[in-house]
């Protein structure tokens, strides 16, 4: 047997009255915690949803969110997290290809009604996954609130009112799939990796063991927990830990750098545009620095060195980078303590895991590369639900193809280009948005920039950057196209210039470019 739910269960019962979960002024202890987690598992089982049966959980970084998590897991069933910026038409496609037969729904806001959207997704979905017509649970957003504001829906607190503690987790195997992760559907609609209780819970204990510990750890969640890089890295490996999360349902810089000072948090993880704008309150606006970090780590997306540089002199420690994807649980390689950390690179895989590049036929790439990162080992999907073909096309023998281009140094580190699908291909040569990412920011005037490819009538493709400018910076787009004329191949540098005051972001913080395209 083994079920990710251990992750709680084992620290409840070695640290049973130690806080596990801060929210504002909420602490709740392990005990608090895994006890309501075994009352969603009994009320699951007494709605005859258990082993094998998918629940869907649309939530913020609130105490519900690890509460039902792991009451999923504890009764046999697949937890289906939904980004809870999906419109209802969104949420029922999630359901009826996951077929779910429940949703456990945070009612949301004036600003957000994600109850309301939730609930129509459901009835929606209905016909044709048949869930249980019971099976919407509403997480109101008044704490212990009995009112789900939709008749004959009840709360969940209404719903576990008469459901006994103390449920004995279902037993699983290692290869049971205890999540199913929806890849963000670039292309097409998104396809559900299916992700065992052996690939979440490995990846948990590889990420413990690389972090720093201080013997009274606090993490801060401000990556959605709804997606791989908050689950595992955050929630699941801080729970294993016995630490303490302190949850934040939607990141601002200022209000996050308090939270670091107040509850002195001791591990930060986020993605770059986090510590970009972290850095910049702090610079602007005069914030203090937080003085109990040990660990920072980055990933989602590559952390530009001039912010990297800039955070290892702001805070005095250094952003530890690492990499991975949905499909691999996700961390597939970091920048490890014990071995010299490289600035810019994802550093090496992590322990069980191998990676290589490999070009278009699956052929092995050897020495620097550029090639497409594969990767092997514990961490690698099962496959995409009900998608043979597509899992096809990125598995072969074990190895996972990742749609990341990168090289990898003399002693193995590895390093992002770009993504394969953003490269711009330009009169026929290829150009790498992130490098010249990386050369616009390092313009005195420029604070962030994000570089796209878009169609040309006889180039193909033409190179633009969107820029946006360090407070009372002045600098005009024809001053920044010939400055980048100067620093950048004549085949490469951007030709088109475009200031703006914010770029489109993820519900994880990372740029939407295609959005900007």
């Amino acid at each position: 047997m083994l079920n990710l739910s251990v992750v709680l269960e084992d620290s409840a019962r070695e640290r049973p009255d130690h806080t596990a979960v801060v929210f504002g002024d909420l602490r709740m202890s392990y005990a608090l915690v895994n006890t309501l987690a075994e009352q969603v598992a009994a009320l699951l089982a007494s709605r005859g949803i258990g082993k094998g049966d998918k629940v869907a959980l649309a939530c913020p970084n609130l105490p519900y969110f690890p509460i039902v998590y792991f009451g999923i897991l504890k009764a046999g069933a697949t937890v289906v997290p939904l980004n809870v910026l999906l419109q209802s038409r969104e949420i029922a496609y999630h359901l009826r290809d996951s077929q779910a037969k429940a949703l456990f729904c945070f009612e949301g806001t004036p600003e957000l009604p994600l109850g309301r959207r939730g609930y129509e997704g459901f009835v929606s979905a209905l016909p044709e996954n048949g869930p249980h017509a019971d099976g919407f649970f509403v997480l109101p957003a008044t704490p212990l609130g009995t009112d789900s504001g939709i008749e004959g829906v009840p709360t969940l607190w209404t719903a576990l009112q008469d459901m006994p503690g103390g449920f004995e987790t279902v037993r699983t195997d290692p290869d049971d799939t205890a999540v199913i992760l929806y890849t963000s559907g670039t292309t097409g609609q998104p396809k559900g990796a299916e992700l065992s209780h052996q690939n979440m819970l490995m990846n948990a204990i590889v990420c413990d063991e690389m972090f720093q510990r201080t013997g009274e750890d606090v993490f801060l969640a401000v990556l959605p927990l709804f997606h791989s890089f908050g689950q595992t890295v955050v929630m699941n490996t801080g729970l294993r830990r016995r630490a303490t999360l302190v949850l934040m349902p939607r990141f601002e810089p200022a209000p996050a750098l308090d939270l670091m000072r107040q509850e002195r948090v001791t591990m930060f993880a986020g993605v770059p545009t986090m510590y970009w704008s972290m850095l910049s309150a702090i610079h602007a606006d005069g914030e203090p620095v937080p003085d109990t970090l040990v660990t920072a780590a980055s990933g989602g997306a590559s952390l530009p060195l001039e912010v990297l540089k800039d955070f290892e002199k702001t805070f005095g420690l250094p952003v530890l980078e690492g990499y991975g994807l949905s499909e691999t649980s996700p961390v597939a390689s970091f920048n490890q303590p014990g071995r010299p950390t490289k600035p810019g690179t994802i550093g090496t895989p992590v322990w069980g895991v191998e990676m290589k590049l490999v070009g278009p036929g699956w052929e092995t790439v050897e020495g620097e590369g550029p090639g497409e990162i594969a990767i092997r080992g514990h961490n690698i999907m099962k496959g995409y639900l009900g998608r043979p073909e597509a899992t096809a096309e990125v598995t072969k023998d074990g190895w996972f193809r990742t749609g990341d281009i990168a090289t990898r140094d003399a002693d193995g580190y590895y390093s992002i280009i770009d993504r394969a699908k953003d490269m711009i291909i330009r009169g026929g040569f290829n150009v790498y948005p992130r490098e010249l990412e990386e050369v616009l920011m390092t313009h005195d005037a420029v604070s962030l920039a994000a570089v796209v490819g878009v169609p040309h009538h006889s180039h193909g493709e033409e190179v633009k950057a969107y820029v946006i400018l360090k407070p009372d910076a002045k600098l005009t787009e024809d001053e920044l196209v010939e400055w980048c004329k100067e620093n950048m191949a004549a085949y490469k540098y951007p030709r088109l210039v475009e200031f703006r005051d914010a770029f489109p972001m993820t519900a994880s913080g990372k740029i939407l470019k295609r959005e900007l395209r």
